[in-house]
């Protein structure tokens, strides 16, 4: 990574140009710039007249925001165990020899990767998920980053040693102008025409299998997850409803990733793991109830949750889990001895929160591969409930329940896991929902669960209040 004191962006190209001549080979470059403040929906809805996919994320907790637009360079892996070190290596190579200018150091800003991983490689895959990677991550040649009430607007492009930076500078400036400058209306959001589950009967056929393998010790929770298939009255736009989703989903990440026809977005509740200047935080959302319609009645189930041995059970799987994860990567880890209620508009989980410090000879990518996949969607222990999984649920999860998230080149990032989502194509979209189960469940019950996690999700696509 090459710091710079280039003072423009026309000066920046120059300077790429030549080193791009001088090497006989593309040179990446990415410059890092304040602007005027502009709404990331906007910025995103613009983006869509631009060639190249977009993608979208946003914290509830600090009002951080990235939005970005086309691909400077892209980072995937082969479907293996060693997936998170390839992307780590090829990351680590990107940048010991980027140019980068960017005098505001800000976290998420510069060169950042924003993208994902693939529930469990090993399953095999379905043209559902055709437009995925199980491992994916992307540059984008434009960034908008919001923080702290700052904008930053970074572009990252690739120049090659017969290019011309005035032609190159003219190409920026017309694609700024159409991201930053314009106002156009958002279109009316989805209206759902048709829903359909999928096979339901052999969903809890399954859920009663795993229940007499927990009680005969095969396991002690598999998490099992399941598919409802919606159909719109035409094409669906993807910026209303994330503008939906962050006005009626406000304790969850808002994400959307873009990939060729498809688009992966949702609202999820929880994190897998932050890190900024080293300071880790990972979260256990695990057990589950509906909110209630009165305060009155919204305290009482509260209660029954936290006092419920199944989802109290549920909990404490994950919490040993993170903390056993953490513990040879991190220092002064803290867990909280009791979780507490972490409320949503149409859900209410238990919620314990896990600090530390993260040792620095070890990664965020280090950390995301020795969570994921956590007991909440997994199962303990862990292969054996995969392996139960692998061979009995009757859909392809892709990108569901899985790491999405970014980092930048600082050893700040964020990764979420990809719940309460739904993988949109045209006038198609699936939706995804899951439960852990144990040796108390009922498959009647899991059921019900699953259909209130169906609510986020069918709420802003048109087809549940």
């Amino acid at each position: 990574m090459i710091q710079t004191e280039i003072k423009s962006l026309e000066d920046a190209l120059h300077e790429s140009i030549l080193l791009a001549k001088h090497k006989q080979t593309a040179q990446m470059l990415s410059i890092t710039d304040t602007i005027d403040k502009i709404d990331p929906i906007t910025f995103f809805n613009h983006a869509k007249e631009m060639q190249g996919e977009r993608v979208f994320w946003t914290s509830p907790f600090d009002q951080f925001y990235l939005v970005g637009v086309g691909e400077a360079f892209a980072l995937s892996a082969h479907a293996s165990l060693k997936r998170f070190e390839q992307i780590e290596q090829k990351w680590k190579q990107m940048l010991s020899e980027v140019i980068m200018f960017n005098p505001h150091q800000v976290a998420g800003t510069g060169p950042i990767a924003m993208g994902g991983f693939s529930f469990d490689p090993s399953k095999q895959r379905t043209a559902l998920w055709k437009d995925f990677e199980t491992s994916q991550f992307r540059i984008p040649a434009y960034l908008l980053t919001i923080e702290k009430g700052k904008y930053y607007l970074t572009i990252n492009l690739v120049v090659c040693p017969e290019d011309h930076p005035q032609q190159l500078l003219y190409e920026i400036e017309t694609n700024k102008q159409l991201l930053l400058n314009r106002t156009t209306p958002l279109a009316n959001g989805p209206t759902i025409k048709t829903k359909h589950e999928i096979e339901p009967l052999k969903w809890k056929e399954m859920v009663s299998k795993a229940t007499e393998e927990i009680k005969n010790g095969y396991a002690d929770k598999i998490v099992l997850a399941r598919e409802m298939q919606v159909t719109f009255e035409r094409k669906t736009d993807v910026a209303p409803i994330l503008d939906n989703l962050i006005k009626t989903q406000t304790n969850s990440y808002v994400f959307a990733f873009e990939n060729s026809q498809s688009c992966f977005l949702g609202a999820t509740p929880e994190r897998l793991v932050r890190v900024h200047d080293q300071q880790l935080l990972s979260t256990c959302l695990a057990g589950t109830a509906p909110r209630g319609d009165t305060r009155e009645e919204d305290e009482q189930i509260g209660l029954e949750l936290l006092n419920d041995v199944k989802n109290r059970e549920e909990h404490e799987f994950v919490v040993q889990m993170i903390h056993e994860a953490i513990s040879s990567s991190c220092e002064d880890i803290q867990v909280p001895n009791q979780p507490v209620l972490y409320p949503l508009k149409n859900l209410q989980h238990l919620y314990t929160p896990v600090k530390a410090v993260l040792k620095r000879e070890y990664t965020i990518i280090d950390i995301v591969k020795r969570l994921h996949p956590t007991p909440a969607l997994g199962g303990l222990p862990r292969e054996k409930s995969l392996a139960f999984i692998r061979e009995n649920e009757l859909l392809d999860r892709g990108w569901y329940g899985a790491p999405i998230g970014w980092f930048d080149p600082h050893q700040n990032g964020e990764f979420a896991v990809a719940i309460r989502s739904a993988l949109i194509n045209g006038k198609k979209a699936s939706l995804f929902a899951g439960c852990g189960v144990v040796k108390e469940s009922e498959p009647e019950a899991e059921y019900q669960e699953t259909n209130i996690k169906f609510t986020p999700m069918l709420s802003v696509l048109g087809g549940a209040s």
